[in-house]
């Protein structure tokens, strides 16, 4: 009589690899990037430029000096540098930007292993730690359009929305992008491009986005503060479609997606109303990511043909 063998995942296997789907975010992130230098001149090409080059240089030094396998060849890094520079704003420093690089690679993502094994997002992480040491530089946003060398600063739709100050764009303004804002953020059009594009690929599962986005819009909803313009505002369609799906550091189940998406939705809601900072998508991503591994426990599921193990008395 034959039985039945039960094994571990995973049963289905790909031939995608690491760098093929990081390709994929590449080119998902492309229109948003695309829409930045429009947005906001060539600047904005020579900071994703620099932050580029610099996690790819960064990355290959850490591998070099820790004496393991090279792993710039991924693209993980250059996935990492172009998040970066799309939640900076263009009128970032270079030598700030460079060091929200050395952040996100050296600290975030090396010091714990590499890719993988990181806690938490590293382009997320390397923006709470520069918005909390560089507030000035992080929040000197200038005009869409401006291209000028001494482009004036200018208030972000959230800035206006906390402070009850100045006319808002328009919501189709919000849509396209022309408002001010980080580079990548802007204009929500070229996001939502990108995240058809990662599912249609099978990249990342639409799960986490939409109850991010849709747990935002309830709330702001509920207490009537303008919703469509809370999720055109800010960092919320960038870090929920490209950040809080980060295959190492958010669940894996579909039930752990939801908890993280809703609880993302809710601290971001939190911070916005009641925080010093009229955004709070990275400070919420952030500690969802420091939850995950209690969110997976919560969400795992029993393996077909698994028995509970029992405790010695």
């Amino acid at each position: 009589m034959n039985l039945l063998t039960v094994s571990p995942s995973p049963h289905i296997r790909s031939e995608r690899t690491t760098q093929s789907i990081m390709l994929d975010v590449i080119i998902a992130l492309c229109p948003a990037w695309i829409a930045s230098v429009i947005i906001f001149g060539w600047r904005a090409l020579l900071v994703s430029v620099v932050c580029i080059v610099s996690c790819v240089v960064i990355e290959y030094l850490c591998r070099l000096a820790m004496k393991r396998e090279q792993t710039v060849g991924d693209l993980s890094a250059v996935v990492t540098g172009l998040l970066l520079a799309l939640n900076l704003p263009v009128t970032i420093p270079l030598w700030v930007a460079v060091f929200g690089c050395f952040i996100a690679i050296a600290v975030t993502k090396q010091l714990f292993g590499g890719i993988g094994q990181n806690f938490a997002n590293p382009a997320i992480t390397a923006r709470v730690v520069l918005l909390a040491s560089f507030g000035g530089y992080m929040t000197n946003f200038t005009a869409p359009f401006d291209y000028g060398a001494d482009a004036v600063s200018t208030s972000t739709p959230l800035q206006q929305l906390a402070s009850d100050g100045g006319e808002l764009p328009s919501l189709l303004q919000m849509f396209l992008g022309v408002k001010a804002g980080s580079m990548g953020e802007v204009s929500a059009l070229a996001l939502l491009i990108g995240g058809v594009y990662l599912v249609a690929r099978r990249v990342i599962k639409p799960i986490t986005p939409l109850v991010f986005i849709g747990t935002v819009f309830l709330l702001f909803g509920l207490v009537g503060m303008k919703p469509l313009y809370q999720i055109l505002s800010g960092g919320l369609l960038l870090g929920a479609i490209f950040m809080a799906t980060d295959y190492a550091t958010t669940p894996s189940t579909n039930w752990g997606k939801v908890i993280f998406g809703l609880g993302a939705g809710v601290l971001t809601f939190l911070i916005r109303v009641y925080g010093n900072y009229p955004e709070g998508v990275s400070f919420a991503i952030l500690l969802m990511n420091i939850l995950t591994p209690q969110i997976d426990k919560l969400a795992v599921r029993k393996p077909l043909g698994g028995k509970k193990v029992a405790k010695d008395a």
